[in-house]
């Protein structure tokens, strides 16, 4: 009753709850999904926790690029600039799927670089869906370490899939 009474306010927070995770990567995202979920169910919270970080990466991407990225710049490694911007939407998906790089740094990193907001979305979009799906699992008890090997190895075989499609539709394009 009380969530129904105060739905709005519920979700606000929640997102600017990502907003923050997305920013300083300071709030585990787990703790995030489990919270969405506890509140409206599985389902509901994976579409939610997905939304919100979407909105959130977006707003980081926004802000980085056109009110940070000069001061940025002078920061950041050339050598590392380039290779973002050589595969912008891999770096972005596997950013998003493989938790090696904190959330706040994909955003980062891709609103310096020249990446098109489009190809950042969609990375986004793509690897928080996996990633986010996976997680929500985790609260429900139905991931355990045993099947979290599967888990990684049919990602792992998802971004080989994507990885060579991505070059081999990049090579087409470089010799058209």
């Amino acid at each position: 009753m009380l969530l129904n009474e105060n739905l709005a306010t519920v979700l606000f927070i929640m997102l600017v709850m990502m907003v923050i995770q997305n920013s300083f990567t300071i709030i585990p995202l787990i703790v995030l999904i489990t919270v969405n979920i506890m509140l409206f169910g599985f389902f509901y919270g994976v579409i939610w926790s997905w939304i919100t970080s979407i909105i959130a990466a977006a707003i980081i991407f926004i802000g980085v690029r056109y009110y940070f990225q000069d001061f940025l710049l002078k920061r950041i490694n050339t050598g590392f600039k380039e290779k973002i911007e050589e595969n912008g939407l891999l770096f972005v998906f596997v950013g998003r799927v493989f938790p090696f790089i904190p959330t706040s740094m994909v955003n980062i990193a891709a609103g310096v670089s020249s990446i098109h907001f489009k190809d950042f979305l969609i990375a986004t979009s793509a690897g928080n869906l996996l990633f986010f799906f996976v997680l929500g699992l985790i609260p429900l008890g139905i991931v355990t370490l045993e099947v979290d090997y599967y888990i990684l190895g049919i990602f792992s075989v998802i971004i080989l899939v994507v990885y060579f499609s991505y070059k081999f539709i990049s090579k087409r394009r470089t010799a058209s």
